[in-house]
């Protein structure tokens, strides 16, 4: 990505060294982001295709199933817990620090989960241990979307902040689009050598990547907003991120955790369905991959142009059209999988998640980053978002118990995919306009 993308404009008041900045900010947002996303992605992947058969009793497939949907589920559990204490850090002695620390904790838990021994070879030990290195990634993926949103957020020029802080979720489906990639040759090995030595390789991977992350975030500076605040001392003298964050800001903390249940649509699309089609209706999964692929490259346009939108518009009117719109496409997308149509699974598959799901997904970072004051932005986003994610994490296990036999199973997690997202989209139309109120004003009361 070159510094072309982004525009060199830039007000004084959230610019205070140059004016390369807010791209700086950007570029190690969306660079750190694919990196942390990767090894988040390839677990998902993992789960869905090849974990029920190697850390889980083979007499009974559809419990292994729903066990490994609950592996990717349990990294949702510590998520909030991660979210306090990374949100606390990173509101009381930066940014950086938060970054950092999730981008070497994600990289050393999804190494360990490369080198873990299988339930032939350990038993029920070999699935408790997968647990655990599932935990650590949910710790680390706490605090790395607030962090990387907030940093961006606060170095942005006041008329793009939106278009800015969508780079760190770009970066997050270039995660995903790179974690696809890499399963690709692993999934054309024979089965033998695909679950012997195959599957490891995209998570021994990990450690080339975070390498690369890490080298870019190293130089990063600081917001000029948030050490305005430490300047003021104004952190220390309203007490801890999170007391302060619920005192004043707590209807805000609740609209975000309503609104971050679209993020249901997410993992259904990239873990559920991709399990449904290869595993239930028998589709190819090299072809269901690349379905994930295609939408996942058409989303890294969509974002940013949905961010700019919602800076043109409001963040508003953009985020409940891409929530109401995923809601209404689950089910063409659904019912195409379970025709075995191949055509219709590529269109209703990018227009779902390549398309429409984008806006949503483009314009979160600035609507809830917007919502909080400087001194508790982290922790607002962070405990927020992670909360709401929790269910988006455990959706995966939740449609597979739902889903149904026969030609309409599908029905049921269609169903409660569109009431997520219309939750979402209800919680943010109560939400206030932000997109011109000056960074120094947001989030107050």
């Amino acid at each position: 990505m070159t510094s072309s993308v982004f525009p060199a404009a830039a007000t004084a008041a959230v610019e205070p060294d140059s004016v390369k900045s807010p791209r700086k900010a950007a570029l190690a947002s969306w660079i750190g982001s694919a990196v942390e996303y990767y090894d988040f992605f390839i677990y998902g992947t993992a789960a869905a295709l090849i974990f029920p058969k190697l850390f889980f009793s083979p007499d009974n497939p559809q419990a292994a199933a729903i066990a490994s949907f609950a592996t990717f589920g349990v990294a949702y559990i510590t998520r909030p817990l991660g979210a306090v204490a990374l949100g606390h850090i990173g509101d009381r002695f930066g940014r950086k620090k938060v970054l950092t620390f999730t981008l070497l904790l994600m990289g050393l838990s999804t190494f360990m989960i490369g080198c873990l021994p299988t339930y032939d070879q350990l038993g029920i030990l070999s699935p408790i241990l997968l647990v655990v290195a599932r935990l650590l990634q949910g710790i680390s993926a706490a605090g790395e979307q607030a962090g990387a949103n907030s940093m961006t957020l606060e170095h942005a020029p006041a008329h793009k902040r939106a278009f800015f802080t969508s780079f760190t979720l770009s970066g997050t489906q270039a995660g995903l689009i790179l974690a696809t990639l890499v399963f690709l040759p692993v999934t054309q090995l024979p089965e033998a050598q695909m679950l012997s030595w195959g599957w490891r390789i995209p998570f021994f991977l990990s450690a080339l990547v975070v390498a690369v992350g890490f080298w870019v975030r190293r130089t990063l500076p600081e917001t000029p907003v948030f050490e305005k605040e430490q300047q003021a001392h104004t952190l220390e003298k309203e007490g801890l991120p999170v007391a302060v964050l619920f005192r004043k800001q707590w209807d805000d903390v609740l609209r975000v955790i309503f609104a971050a249940l679209v993020s249901v649509v997410s993992t259904i699309f990239s873990v559920f369905t991709l399990s449904y089609a290869v595993n239930t209706m028998k589709i190819d999964r090299s072809m269901m991959l690349t379905v994930l692929i295609l939408a996942n490259i058409v989303a890294l346009g969509a974002i940013p142009a949905f961010a700019a939108l919602a800076d043109r518009i409001g963040r508003r009117p953009v985020f409940i059209f891409g929530a109401l719109g995923s809601a209404a496409l689950i089910w063409p997308y659904m019912w195409a999988i379970s025709q075995g149509n191949v055509a219709l699974i590529f269109v209703f598959g990018i227009l779902l998640s390549g398309v429409v799901y984008s806006a949503a997904n483009g314009v979160w970072p600035s609507l809830y980053g917007e919502m909080f004051d400087t001194k508790v932005r982290l922790s607002g986003m962070a405990i927020g978002t992670q909360i709401g994610f929790a269910l988006g994490g455990f959706a995966p296990v939740i449609s597979a118990a739902l889903l149904g036999t026969g030609p309409t199973g599908w029905v049921p997690v269609a169903a409660f995919v569109t009431a997520t997202a219309a939750i979402a989209a209800v919680s943010i139309f109560t939400a206030r306009e932000t997109y011109r109120t000056p960074m120094e004003q947001l989030g107050k009361r």
